[in-house]
């Protein structure tokens, strides 16, 4: 006699397909998904169509100690999901017992970053080609000011191509932001980075033949917007990166304001200075660059817990 869930998964498939006209493909997928839980019930000695939210969560912990992806366990348990609905709808289980199931949470991506040695080399190669005399030199020193100031300051790319040419009479080694929602924030700049906004400055006075600071945008275009598109700004990088020998599929300004964050956390930053710096309005936000404080305070562990350094000794 044929096990009573493989019946009812058989009558689910038809439902999916005649009424909700699922494709082959998510069909299938549906037959695999429910069959694999109905084979690990079953070694449990348990049917499907029976299982409680218990059974179905320890199906769920089996899958992740086979080290399915937290997308492939969300997928099973989206199946799960839908035949529980079916059979409640039918009248076949009087409650569903995937209700209180939480989807399993998907890990937040690393961001990617750039080390601090391919940072050097790509500032160098800017500052290089911003000394160069010939044609295209304003665009060079423009080039060299935004790397300078996205690494100096770790700014959203839109906060950068959108200062204010105001920025140029500002006195000191700071610069004053809008960020999201209006915010405003003092942003440290290196002398690296202001000697290269001094000489951009300095240019685009020449160029334009008036002051710099009067204009609006402190990196103006003939775009709609009035300032260098944040597209045009990526493209430049990339190039920048190509001459510079760094593999240009693996930088984009948002990379290098992750390359700002970590270094700074790397050479003992505290996170909350951090999210400052950055414009975060929320911890949680700066929070996906603890795995670099965890590699941190590894390596301190190791370098100067008494216990670690004698591990290390020789016998």
């Amino acid at each position: 006699m044929r096990d009573p869930s493989a019946l009812k998964v058989e009558s689910f498939l038809e439902m999916m397909s005649a009424e909700r006209g699922a494709a082959a493909n998510t069909l299938q997928s549906y037959e695999r998904d429910l069959e694999d839980a109905r084979s690990f019930l079953d070694g449990r000695g348990l049917r499907l169509v029976d299982a409680a939210a218990e059974d179905l969560r320890a199906y769920l912990g089996h899958l992740a100690r086979q080290g399915f992806a937290a997308s492939s366990q969300a997928r099973r348990l989206s199946a799960l999901r839908q035949f529980f609905k079916f059979l409640y709808a039918e009248g076949i289980r009087g409650d569903d017992p995937t209700g209180i199931l939480d989807a399993p949470r998907k890990g937040r991506a690393l961001p990617k970053t750039l080390s601090i040695d391919d940072v050097g080399r790509l500032i160098e190669r800017a500052a290089q080609e911003a000394k160069e005399a010939g044609e295209d030199r304003l665009a060079r020193l423009r080039l060299h000011t935004l790397v300078e100031l996205l690494y100096a300051t770790g700014l959203r790319v839109s906060e950068l191509v959108m200062l204010p040419a105001s920025v140029l009479a500002q006195t000191g080694r700071f610069i004053v932001v809008r960020g999201k929602g209006g915010k405003e924030r003092l942003v440290p700049l290196s002398r690296a980075a202001a000697a290269a906004l001094s000489a951009y400055g300095a240019a685009l006075a020449a160029e334009t033949g008036e002051d710099a600071a009067e204009q609006t945008f402190l990196f103006p275009s003939r775009s709609k917007e009035g300032h260098l598109p944040r597209q045009v700004f990526a493209r430049d990088l990339k190039a920048l990166a190509g001459r510079a020998g760094i593999r240009a599929a693996t930088l984009s300004p948002h990379v290098l304001r992750h390359a700002f964050a970590s270094h700074l956390l790397q050479n003992g930053a505290d996170l909350r200075a951090v999210q400052e710096l950055l414009g975060h309005s929320d911890i949680s936000t700066t929070q996906i660059y603890t795995h670099v404080l965890e590699e941190r305070l590894h390596a301190l562990v190791q370098t100067h817990h008494p216990l670690a350094k004698q591990a290390k000794k020789p016998d």
